[in-house]
Formats: C-alpha cells, sequence, structure tokens
C-alpha cells in the first residue's frame, strides 16, 4: 500500500482544517442546543391542603408525563439526570368535587421551576380521586433502631418516646390495617450512653393519610453491664401428689449481668428458680433441671450451677 507523504505546508493545512471542521460542528451543537425546544418528563405528584373532612384515595397513579418548554442543553440534562423535585398539586377543591385540573394550576406549578424551563401541558391533566368519610386513630410509635453498642454497653431499661402515640386521620379500611407507625432509622456506632434524640416520623407515602406530629423524642438508657452471681432457692413444681420431696442443693448460684445503676438492687427476691416433679413422676427423671421462670428485665443469664438437682421423695 502507498503510503501518502505530505510536506510540512501540507501538514499544517490538513491540521488547520481539521481544527476548523472540530470548532464549526461545536459550535453548531452549541447554537443547537441553545434553541428552545418542547420535550417529555417525567414527574413525580405531591398533594396539599388535602381536605380535612373527608379522606381521599387517588385513583390513577403518583406520576404524571409533563411537557416542559426547555432549551436544548435542559433537555439533554433532563434525561442525564432526571429531576428529582416533585410537582405540589393544590387539593383545596376537592372538598366540593372529586376531580382536580392540573391545567388550571400550571402558573402556581410553574412558580417554583426556573422561568426557562415551564411546563406547558400535564398528562393526565384531570386528577379523580374515590372519597370516604376521613377518620382517626392513635397508634403507638415504634422506634427503628440500628444502634452498635461498646463492648460491655447495651439498653438497659425500657426506651421511651413522646409522645408514645401519633394521631392518624385517613379511609377506614386503611386505618384497619395499621397498628403502628415507625420513625426514621436511629443509627450509632460506639455508644456507651444513654441516648436522647429528637426523630422524624417515616413520611406519609399516601396521600390520603395525614400523621401528627411529624416528630418524637427517643430515650434509649444506655449502661455499662457487668456480672453479678446470687444465689436462690429452688421451688419445686407440679407436686400433684404432695409428696415429701427433699432437693439437694436446695439453692443454686446464678450468674448474670446486669447494669452498673443497678448492680445493688439485684437481690434474690427478683429471681425464681423452679424444678419440675413432672419429669420425674411421667418421664423418669433420675435428676431435675433447674430453670429460671422469672428474672428481671434487661438481665442476661450466664450460668446455674448445679444445672440439675437431685432429689428424693418419701412417699
Amino acid at each position: 500500500m502507498a503510503i501518502v507523504k505530505l510536506s510540512t505546508t501540507e501538514r499544517r493545512r490538513l491540521s488547520a482544517f481539521f481544527t476548523c471542521l472540530v470548532l464549526a460542528v461545536l459550535a453548531w451543537v452549541f447554537t443547537t442546543l441553545s434553541n428552545s425546544y418542547n420535550y417529555t418528563v417525567q414527574e413525580v405528584l405531591t398533594f396539599k391542603n388535602a381536605p380535612q373532612k373527608r379522606a381521599f384515595h387517588s385513583l390513577q397513579a403518583d406520576t404524571v408525563i409533563a411537557t416542559v418548554s426547555g432549551t436544548g442543553w435542559q433537555m439533554v440534562f433532563s434525561k442525564m439526570t432526571p429531576e428529582t423535585k416533585p410537582v405540589t398539586v393544590d387539593l383545596h377543591t376537592l372538598e366540593s368535587r372529586n376531580f382536580v385540573v392540573l391545567s388550571t394550576q400550571l402558573t402556581q406549578i410553574n412558580a417554583k421551576k426556573e422561568t426557562n424551563q415551564q411546563i406547558i401541558s400535564i398528562d393526565p391533566d384531570t386528577l379523580y380521586f374515590d372519597f370516604s368519610n376521613r377518620l382517626t386513630k392513635k397508634v403507638p410509635v415504634l422506634a427503628m433502631m440500628g444502634l452498635k453498642y461498646q463492648k460491655q454497653f447495651a439498653v438497659s431499661g425500657d426506651i421511651i418516646i413522646r409522645p408514645a402515640y401519633v394521631t392518624v386521620s385517613g379511609p377506614v379500611d386503611r386505618l384497619q390495617k395499621l397498628d403502628n407507625w415507625k420513625t426514621d432509622s436511629i443509627t450509632g456506632g460506639h455508644i456507651n450512653e444513654t441516648i436522647n434524640r429528637r426523630v422524624n416520623l417515616q413520611p406519609v407515602k399516601e396521600g390520603n393519610l395525614n400523621v401528627y406530629p411529624k416528630t418524637v423524642q427517643v430515650i434509649i438508657p444506655v449502661d455499662e453491664f457487668t456480672e453479678k452471681t446470687i444465689e436462690i432457692p429452688v421451688k419445686l413444681i407440679n407436686n400433684h401428689k404432695y409428696y415429701n420431696v427433699k432437693v439437694f442443693p436446695q439453692k443454686v448460684k446464678v450468674t448474670f449481668t446486669t447494669s452498673l445503676s443497678r448492680y445493688k438492687d439485684m437481690n434474690d427476691d427478683l429471681f425464681e428458680a423452679t424444678a419440675d416433679l413432672d419429669l420425674w413422676q411421667e418421664h423418669g427423671y433420675s435428676s431435675l433441671p433447674v430453670k429460671l421462670s422469672h428474672f428481671p428485665p434487661y438481665c442476661k443469664v450466664v450460668k446455674v450451677l448445679p444445672a440439675n438437682i437431685d432429689f428424693i421423695v418419701k412417699k
């Protein structure tokens, strides 16, 4: 294959030609994208001024197709990074009818958008709603936690939520399925002290529900834990025939973990150990396993010694 050899002057001219060509293409692209175009984007709907005396349910999806007037640059960027700011629809007209015409609200919708990027039309233009009587219900708040504690630290008491209940209003069929309302996740690592935070409730995902209040105070008591050992008597249960039974030993040693703040208060009155005589009468056990039938909350039992006790039955 023949190789074309260019002189220095010819190479300079060829380089200038391609430079001019690239600049011309860039100028054309810039000019073209600077023009105005109408293009479509998908918009998410949110609602405001919901009726207070009527519960409603939207009969269409919560997204619409909006025709937008903007520059070519805006059209390109809308395809690359879709806008996340939702379109807010005013529902005040639902007090007297069951539909909302979006074209009548374009002025207030576009007021929140850039002046050179305005919505021309929305499909569908009319939103229809189904109605039922609005009821209210109080449900408990459920704290969602993703906490990691420092070694030997843990929750040492009941979690306090203020207020403990929130008021939810909406359709009867929806409220019947609602047992609680969750908070946003409470996260943290290497926790070694009590947590006291103002936490947002999870947002309402349905336009026909209202929740009040929107935030709660969550107090999570955290303390350092240590081991303690006490002796407690063993209680014999299911002695239906009232045998004269002696157990050996009569007390067992229970080792458990408890918070430092409650260490001094931990005594044998807070524990109950039992041995079931039915295991001998019905299954022929020669020794009875010891079970802790009651112990304080937020205590973790490490071991019980002995785990089994001997017994003598005098008939």
